[in-house]
């Protein structure tokens, strides 16, 4: 069943002292200024750290107040669990999220509860995600991973380090658009990004900025930036229009697209509508790189910066693959350790560092905080994710044998959750999990990776997280086994 909660809720951004009766007793920050709120040492740029140096002084529960927005933000355990449970709670579509909806409206990510065509798509394309599907998305993977690779030889030879975030970009979305919707952007093929990617850094960045500014004043503050963000929506909503009408022209592989043009959800015989297609493919477009481009660059920093969990990883890949020149989809998941690698780099750095949750009904959080219906919070993830008293002393440190199963069995429920919680949990985790480490075991068998001296990570905020900057030098390894070609699989328009 389609979740209920929000449809008799207002829309828009709720400040806190709307739903939570007793706000006095949560924590706040000492210096609060009449009118602006706590804004004394914020950092416009980096909300999400700012919000996580509050959080590690004020304690699992706190808030926050900006220009007359107020929001409370949650990283202890206990609470996180409890803000898990979907009798409970159910997600709410707040701050960046809603502010994306006048170009994804009704898509997965950005639907409200109420709104009938996120139970519908999820239905129609969760099948998309089995097994079988993946198992033919495999090979599509491995063709783009290698134009990644020819571009890295490339570089590699002339001595050049690599854009590590600017080529997981290119990557992750030839991925999803060739195994999505059959689309090949040419992105490697190209000296700048692709429009579409600069248009998608360009919304999500807006919608960042419309978090931190006092509603008022942003259509004045922001007019330029609001006219720039409405030509980036109107090249977003173009390109998928152009993608949708090819394919009704043409015959599809059984991919996304194909399922949201012609499948009938299979109890109501009900169908997408033109319009929430186009909503899907940019939701699926944008998260389903984005996200994934971040994880695989934190991944690579933090196996540049600790050489001996590289060659632990080096060795598991070159153990299980062998000198298979061609990897089989089985034969990704065997790579345990690789996975841990980037099971930890997602604790550190979850790409989608927050997700936010509502009171179906009037509750009481962890015994203390009265909630009405409809009053939300904010879950910090990357808080949660670096919690001592879940992950030790040692939290912030990068360990992948947190990530061991009995270390896994030994930790309470909820507290790693970098694709959300609960039904409108991420549809594409595994499709993302699968793809990351199996780029992962493609450069580490191909690659000695080396960092920049004296590069510090430094992290850039657009709702998703990512590296800023990392550029990271290729040196030779041993001889690989003799490489097959990986293009196989002919390109969209071939």
């Amino acid at each position: 069943m389609a979740e209920t909660t929000g449809a008799v809720l207002p829309k828009g951004f709720r400040s806190a002292e709307l739903g939570w009766p007793e706000l006095h007793r949560i924590p706040r920050p000492p210096y609060r200024l009449p009118l602006v709120g706590d804004v004394i040492g914020a950092n416009v740029r980096s909300p999400l750290q700012d919000s996580m140096r509050f959080g590690r002084r004020l304690g699992p529960i706190f808030r926050r107040k900006g220009f007359g927005k107020e929001i409370v933000f949650v990283w202890g355990a206990e609470l996180a669990a409890e803000l898990a449970d979907e009798t409970r709670f159910a997600k709410h579509v707040g701050l960046g999220v809603a502010n994306l909806r006048p170009v994804a409206g009704d898509g997965l990510f950005t639907a409200y509860n109420h709104e009938p065509n996120w139970q519908l798509a999820h239905d129609v394309l969760a099948p998309g995600f089995s097994r079988e599907a993946m198992e033919g998305y495999h090979p599509m993977m491995l063709a783009v991973a290698e134009r990644l690779m020819d571009r890295w030889d490339g570089e590699r030879a002339a001595g050049r380090a690599v854009d590590v975030p600017g080529d997981m970009t290119k990557l992750t979305l030839e991925t999803i658009a060739r195994t999505g919707f059959g689309h090949d952007f040419g992105s490697f093929e190209r000296s700048r990004p692709h429009p579409f990617v600069t248009a998608m850094v360009g919304t999500l960045t807006y919608a960042q900025r419309l978090n931190v500014l006092p509603a008022p004043l942003a259509p004045v503050l922001l007019r330029e930036a609001t006219r720039r963000n409405e030509a980036h929506m109107a090249y977003l909503n173009q390109t998928v229009d152009a993608v949708v009408a090819a394919r009704r022209h043409s015959s599809g592989e059984g991919d996304l697209l194909d399922r949201m043009l012609e499948t009938a959800h299979p109890d109501t015989g009900e169908r997408l509508t033109p319009e929430n297609i186009r909503r899907q493919v940019i939701t699926f477009l944008i998260a389903g790189h984005e996200t994934t481009s971040g994880a695989l660059s934190f991944a690579l920093h933090y196996l540049a910066q600790h050489p001996d969990v590289a060659a632990r990883a080096r060795a598991e890949v070159d153990r299980v693959w062998g000198d298979t020149p061609l990897p089989a989809y089985d034969q990704v998941a065997k790579l345990r350790y690789v996975r841990r690698v980037l099971d930890e780099s997602l604790r550190l750095w979850p790409t989608a560092p927050a997700f936010a949750r509502e009171a179906r009904e009037d509750t009481v959080l962890g015994g203390v905080h009265p909630m009405r219906t409809g009053a939300w919070t904010l879950v910090l993830t990357a808080l949660l994710h670096r919690n001592p008293e879940v992950w030790g002393a040692d939290a912030e440190e990068f360990d992948p044998d947190r990530f061991d199963p009995g270390a896994v069995r030994s930790r309470a429920a909820h507290t790693f959750k970098p694709f959300g919680t609960g039904a409108r949990a991420c549809i594409g985790r595994q499709f993302a999990l699968h793809e990351a480490t199996l780029v992962l075991g493609l450069l580490l068998r191909r690659y000695e990776l080396r960092p920049e001296p004296d590069y510090r990570l430094r992290v850039a905020e657009r709702l998703t997280l990512m590296p800023e900057g990392l550029r990271l030098h290729l040196d030779d390894r041993a001889p690989a086994p003799d490489p097959v070609s990986l293009r196989p699989v002919a390109r969209a328009g071939d």
